[in-house]
């Protein structure tokens, strides 16, 4: 079934996960997109604000879309998104942490300019085991609107 932008009414959408994440993972991310010592080195990081080996957010913010395609977007009438209004890293991920990711309608608007489509405003919060948030990001996602439903 695909889901239409009629399937997002404001509230929270659904939980996703868990993801495991290995060290070995954080390492090819970084080595690969985001070469910093916190995320490559054992020594490095502890000495770093983070105190101990972390991902990357953008590895995190890789893995909330992952999380999500597999979540819903692959089965929603999706058209793409204009953009991420906001990423937030809260705490660090770390190697061996089981994430989930919370997602949350923040906003479900029909578009003035194309009323074939609506606008839904996403509000993903990924949280490891203990329940600890590491990451919020709030972005806009272009939707199908059901048939007949304009």
């Amino acid at each position: 079934m695909t889901l239409t932008f009629e399937d997002f009414p404001p509230g929270r959408f659904g939980t996703f996960g868990p993801r495991h994440v290995t060290r070995d993972e954080i390492l090819a991310f970084a080595a690969e997109f985001d070469p910093q010592p916190m995320h490559l080195d054992e020594e490095a990081a502890a000495e770093s604000m983070l105190r101990g080996l972390s991902g990357s957010g953008w590895h995190l913010c890789s893995l909330m879309m992952r999380m999500m395609a597999d979540g819903f977007i692959t089965r929603a009438a999706s058209l793409g998104s204009p953009g991420v209004d906001e990423v937030r890293w809260l705490s660090p991920l770390r190697p061996g942490d089981d994430l989930m990711l919370d997602v949350d309608v923040l906003e479900a608007r029909a578009s003035k300019s194309r009323p074939d489509l609506g606008i839904v405003k996403f509000k993903g919060t990924v949280r490891n085991a203990k329940g600890e948030a590491l990451a919020e990001m709030t972005s806009p996602i272009l939707i199908k609107r059901r048939e007949g439903a304009v």
